[in-house]
């Protein structure tokens, strides 16, 4: 089985290093371009490129991969499969028709719920209780086509969004030689999506990580969880953007005001909210490393009374 392969970030990585170690003949990795980073903006390679080139793969970064230049070096290959993993532009008809056996695509939700670009973050913001990972046959409505496989996995109280996504890039890796190895031979039947059952997960944002204190602990943990480790949830003390990492729960110290700080110990800073009281186990202030809060409050003060905002 011939192979293009796409994707961009991390999540990407296992699938790849599983179809390579598996022996399919990858023809062609594809990721997005390089992009600045750091202070001095250097231009850093993908991890899907950085890993292709460990493997002594052919990587193309096009600018558009729907373009006729683009669409001509794939032909070129003729594969019997273009396979995606979060590679971050949307394949249009030529080049979903290019493959002999079509595009399939690693998908990290158990569609047809959360579709789009963010699955992972929504379905623990939400608080689902299980996710998973999907390989379906990519089609031009997003995250619309027949799928192949399925696999599920719970969402433990302590995972957050870099569990979750080490956890389904692994599944995906495993599933997607599985998934190719039945279409190939003809052993696996696809099953069509139900529309009505299907939620967008659209992309994140700063401004939705500012954390309303007037909602239940329930949420606001979830959100925390979410969107961990970026864009990061967040609250203002004393005028200063605090980024909140990671929190815990309790029933207890209810008086006062949602938002309150009600009490600030090695366990964490207490703030209540609308039925219980959060926990903040791990923070970061501006221009700052994360810290543990028993760390933190070692060298500086958090005044109890203070109404978070």
């Amino acid at each position: 089985m011939k192979i293009i392969y796409m994707g961009t970030p991390e999540f990407a990585v296992c699938p790849l290093e599983s179809l390579h170690e598996e022996g399919f003949d990858i023809s062609l990795v594809v990721s997005q371009k390089d992009k600045p980073k750091g202070r001095g903006k250097k231009l850093l390679p993908t991890p899907v490129k950085s890993k292709a080139e460990e493997l002594n793969l052919e990587v193309f970064q096009p600018d558009n991969i729907n373009s006729e230049d683009s669409i001509k070096k794939l032909k070129a290959i003729n594969p019997d499969f273009i396979v995606v993993a979060a590679y971050g532009q949307i394949l249009k008809k030529d080049v979903l028709s290019i493959p002999k056996y079509g595009c399939v695509n690693i998908h990290a939700s158990l569609l047809p719920k959360y579709r789009g670009a963010a699955p992972i973050n929504w379905a623990i913001i939400n608080g689902e209780k299980e996710t998973g990972v999907t390989i379906m046959e990519m089609v031009e409505k997003l995250d619309a086509g027949d799928m192949y496989l399925k696999e599920y996995i719970n969402i433990e109280e302590d995972d957050d969004a870099i569990t979750i996504h080490d956890k389904l890039s692994n599944i995906g890796g495993k599933l997607i030689v599985e998934a190719l190895k039945g279409i190939y031979s003809g052993n696996i039947t696809p099953e069509s999506q139900d529309d009505s059952k299907s939620s967008y997960a659209s992309m994140l944002n700063k401004k939705m990580g500012r954390i309303d204190w007037n909602e239940s602990g329930e949420r606001i943990k979830n959100l925390i969880r979410g969107l961990k480790p970026w864009p990061s949830a967040y609250t203002f003390y004393r005028g200063n953007n605090i980024k909140v990492h990671k929190v815990e729960l309790s029933s207890k110290f209810k008086d006062g005001k949602n938002g309150e700080i009600v009490k600030v110990s090695d366990e964490g800073i207490f703030v209540n909210c609308i039925d219980s009281c959060v926990i903040i186990k791990e923070l970061q202030f501006p221009g700052k490393r994360s810290m543990a809060v028993k760390d933190f409050i070692r060298g500086n003060k958090i005044d109890i009374g203070t109404v978070l905002k």
